[in-house]
């Protein structure tokens, strides 16, 4: 071999004796030592150039962001003596603060998006009503923001609280639309500019279906749904092109009750029967400011200028000054008297619900339950509420939360506050509370499951002459591979997971809610409901808002009036995940600003559709109500 020749010639043979080695003159050579030492002092050089480097960006971006956080914090106004709190929307009013520390900036504009939380804008109102200088409030729609109808919802009962402190709520806007009016119906007076629009024809209920891109693309999806959640649309879109006798059935059912929500509550203010508030629906009866006035759902017409001088003429403001609400909430300081007494936590559970950690506004199944089990663990907190907002999502994530709340709910008090969504995989982390408040506008309930498998080989050969081929070790090794639909075996396999989740979804609801199996079958197949139905059928305890569900943890916990309120948050830690937070906001912003307009939300639902695995327990989020 090779490898022996060279050895062979290596060693001293017969035929060539070895030579004995003479000694050499020495030869001058630079000492090693002061080689090492240019070599060293060059390295630590770099080292300490790559270090100050580090430590010089590192400081550049805590400074960045340090600045920009503090530009947009709101800065503390001081309320004049004698103010009107104005509610204009130049905030929107939020659910649940935001984990991202720019979610407040708007990238696609580069400024600052005022926001408010419910928590916080409620707060105020409630401030307000015993601020000798507020004297009254000012509903005009005049800003950008906006918020969701069940937060409407809230702010609606907060200011009836308000006018029963005998101080006067005046509305004016230039249009009104029929969810804008529900609020400002509330108001001792109601104005309308006299060029102005109301819209007055009732709710619509939208939902958009993608089986026709579907079929012309060439993607297969397989669905994976018990029989017995007939009710259960999430997977309707992809496989079907319009609604089902089911669906149609339950949505029909929810835009009744949410019209019926928004009738009752503007008869009641306005003194006008519903009979009669469907009438003028149905005939179109209301598109004028002069039909509005006629049919006294409005008090006048008027420009905003008139509006001022009434604050003089009725109210005897000589100079009305305005607080904003966001302005207002900057300025409120926090009860020092109150500041070691227990606390009641609240911990928001808003968005989709995935599996494992996350940092964005959504809802992840090991970062939430930590949160869970450190308000558990907190000896200073006596209870606690959980403000639900979730469509579900990943049934495996909701299970671990649902874990963790059981093992809350055996230390302290535990009361869950519905807000817009607790649905589906929202329902089954609210399960184990000791008791659960819903707004009448909450979609809440769809107790069932499913699952959903596309497969895009079919369009990727046909479409853009991409093909796959490859090997495997067992029959079924390529199951669920995403490039082939799946045959009756592997559909009947994964079945049995799909159908283990909806019985231990049923099991839980019935051992949370002190039902029956029976009754939970009866009223779950992946069925939604509003707050008000749910509470007839025993899925919620009582219709309220995010106080009313303070005020009951309070009660369980004893506390009386030593206690404070606290919001429990999972803000964003270190550099990266500010960058990778600001990355995905640039990300929304420049993708929410394309020709797609309204359909974006459409277009991100259907586009997740391709990263999903497992069993989820998801209701219809794609209702659009108008």
């Amino acid at each position: 071999m090779e490898e022996n020749k060279n050895l062979d010639q290596a060693q001293p043979t017969e035929q060539t004796p070895a030579v004995e080695a003479q000694p050499k003159a020495p030869v001058a050579q630079k000492p090693k030592a002061k080689k090492t030492m240019t070599f060293s002092k060059v390295f630590l050089a770099a080292l300490l150039a790559v270090v100050a480097g580090s430590v010089v960006t590192f400081i550049f971006w805590v400074a960045l962001f340090s600045g920009i956080s503090a530009a947009f914090q709101p800065e503390t106004k001081s309320v004049p003596e004698t103010a009107i709190l104005k509610i204009d929307f130049n905030e929107s009013i939020i659910d649940a603060p935001s984990k991202n520390p720019m979610a407040s900036f708007d990238f696609a504009t580069m400024q600052p998006a005022a926001q408010v939380t419910l928590f916080n804008a409620l707060g105020a109102i409630e401030s307000a009503a015993k601020d000798d200088r507020i004297k009254g409030i000012y509903l005009n729609f005049t800003g950008a923001g906006g918020t969701s109808i069940n937060i409407l919802e809230e702010l609606r009962a907060a200011i009836e609280e308000f006018k029963a402190s005998g101080k006067w709520v005046v509305a004016y806007n230039d249009t009104y639309s029929q969810w804008q009016y529900y609020l400002c119906s509330v108001a001792d007076k109601v104005y309308i500019q006299p060029e102005g629009s109301f819209q007055w024809n009732g709710i619509y209920a939208n939902s958009v279906f993608f089986k026709g891109l579907l079929d012309k693309l060439g993607v297969k999806v397989d669905i994976l749904r018990p029989t017995v959640c007939k009710y259960k649309s999430a997977v309707e879109p992809y496989f079907l092109t319009k609604m089902s006798d089911a669906n149609r059935q339950q949505m029909q059912e929810m835009v009744d009750n949410m019209w019926g929500v928004l009738t009752e509550a503007v008869a009641a203010s306005r003194g006008i029967e519903q009979a009669e508030l469907n009438r003028l629906a149905d005939e179109l009866a209301v598109m004028l400011p002069s039909d509005a006035v006629a049919h006294k759902l409005v008090d006048g017409t008027m420009y905003a200028d008139q509006v001022e001088e009434l604050f003089k003429s009725e109210y005897g403001i000589a100079e009305p000054e305005y607080v904003t609400l966001g302005d207002y909430v900057s300025g409120l300081t926090p009860d020092v008297s109150k500041i070691t007494a227990p606390k009641v936590a609240i911990l928001y559970a808003n968005g989709q619900v995935f599996d494992g950690e996350g940092t964005d506004d959504n809802i992840y199944g090991y970062t939430f339950a930590r949160s869970v089990r450190e308000a558990a663990e907190d000896d200073d907190v006596k209870a606690v509420v959980v403000r639900v907002n979730s469509p579900g999502g990943s049934a495996l994530a909701s299970d671990i939360i649902w874990r963790e709340m059981e093992l809350l709910k055996a230390k302290k008090p535990v009361i869950v506050s519905m807000g817009a969504y607790a649905a589906s995989g929202g329902y089954y982390i609210s399960a184990p509370a000791d008791a659960i408040v819903a707004d009448k506008l909450t979609l809440t309930g769809s107790i069932g499951v499913f699952g959903m498998i596309p497969s895009f080989g079919d369009a990727l050969e046909d479409k853009v002459g991409v093909t796959f081929d490859g090997v495997s070790t067992n029959k079924y090794s390529s199951m669920s591979n995403g490039i082939t639909p799946m045959n009756s075996v592997e559909h009947q396999a994964i079945m049995r997971s799909v159908d283990r989740v909806y019985e231990r979804f049923t099991t839980l609801v019935a051992e949370g809610r002190n039902l029956t199996i029976e009754k939970v079958l009866e009223i779950a197949e992946g069925r939604v409901w509003n707050g008000s139905q749910a509470q007839q059928i025993g899925l919620v305890d009582t219709c309220g808002g995010l106080n009313a569900a303070l005020a009951i943890a309070v009660d369980k916990a004893d506390l009386g009036d030593n206690f404070q309120v606290v919001e429990q948050l999972e803000p964003l830690t270190g550099l990266m995940g500010i960058l990778q937070s600001m990355n995905m906001q640039v990300r929304s912003a420049l993708a929410s600003r394309t020709d797609l307009g309204r359909f974006y939300a459409e277009y991100k639902h259907l586009s997740g559709l391709f990263d999903r695995q497992g069993v989820y327990t998801l209701c219809p989020a794609l209702i659009e109500f108008e």
